[in-house]
């Protein structure tokens, strides 16, 4: 075979294996597309025990729910938020971001239904305010421009909260609240969405009540200013969502993001704050974030971070 002969062949065999290499990477693009798709709605809960409580009280369960991103359609999530109801939380702590379309407030009323039964507290995030829109996904991963969505058209929030006031339900947008629930006394703080820089925070800034059993802050994104100011004020507890856990994980490495200006580490679950701090320590609290139980409808989406609520059960500190 001549010269020109050999290069065509080898043209062809190399055509050949970029071929299926291409068609590989295809496959396994796919295949993780359909993972992600399909993670996205195995619905988690999450178990962790917090001691928060004075001696001698009785332990009580504690539901946080975040980041439903709730579309009419969306018929398996409401089955499965409405059937939290049968765990019968003591208290039930919403952190946002329950909507994802114009006419989702009734949908989310009958999922929570049982819910709203039990004492309860909210705030809410950005996704409650304004429409979702297409955003490119990688826009995450690069720092922060702050750019908002805050020109989409509304959602009706305002029937939302109207709602879950009617219920019994505080709310705590840059506002103080105080709860008995069995035998422990609550104090509440919360901020509106510090996302849009919506909080108020020299609104419930000032010592914790000093006469309640335990002193919970309450946000929606759990960024460090809020953090702080609540640990340092005395609060013995944060509640946050917003950041889906990252919603894209690597295994062996966790969140690439938080979409907000804490660490990947603390992306979800139960920590201190600050991170270094002991239970004990003087401006130290409790802190868990929720990954969260949906997505924006536009990337509904999830690797190695499963949606989830928790069920937080608080015992007595010693």
């Amino acid at each position: 075979m001549g010269r020109r002969g050999v290069a065509k062949a080898a043209g062809v065999t190399l055509g050949k294996v970029v071929g299926k290499v291409v068609g590989a990477g295809a496959a396994a693009g796919t295949a993780l597309t359909a993972y992600a798709l399909w993670e996205a709605r195995q619905f988690t809960l999450r178990e962790v025990t917090v001691p928060l409580l004075p001696a001698g009280h009785a332990p009580l369960r504690v539901l946080h729910l975040s980041d439903v991103h709730l579309t009419p359609g969306q018929t398996r999530k409401q089955e499965w938020v409405r059937a939290l109801a049968d765990l019968r939380p003591d208290l039930v702590i919403s952190t946002g971001d329950n909507l994802a379309h114009r006419d989702a407030v009734q949908p989310v009323l009958d999922a929570y239904d049982g819910l709203l039964d039990a004492p309860g507290v909210f705030v809410f995030g950005s996704n409650d305010y304004y429409e979702p829109t297409m955003r490119n996904p990688l826009r995450y991963l690069l720092p922060d421009d702050g750019e908002r969505n805050i020109t989409a058209p509304q959602l009706p929030w305002p029937d939302l909260q109207l709602a879950f006031l009617e219920q019994g339900w505080i709310d705590l947008t840059n506002r103080f609240g105080a709860l008995d629930v069995g035998d422990t006394r609550f104090a509440f703080a919360g901020v509106d969405d510090p996302h849009l820089s919506r909080d108020d925070l020299a609104a419930v800034a000032g010592p914790a009540d000093d006469t309640a059993d335990v002193r919970v802050g309450v946000t929606h994104a759990p960024y460090l200013r809020v953090l702080d100011q609540f640990a340092r004020d005395g609060y013995d507890a944060v509640i946050a969502g917003h950041t889906h856990g990252g919603q894209v994980c690597l295994p062996g490495v966790g969140a690439l993001t938080t979409n907000c200006d804490l660490d990947n580490a603390r992306a979800k679950g139960l920590h201190r704050h600050p991170a270094d701090s002991r239970p004990g320590d003087p401006g130290s609290s409790w802190l868990h974030v929720s990954a969260g139980v949906g997505t924006s409808p536009y990337a509904r989406i999830r690797v190695a971070c499963r949606p989830e609520a928790t069920l937080l059960t608080l015992v007595p500190t010693a």
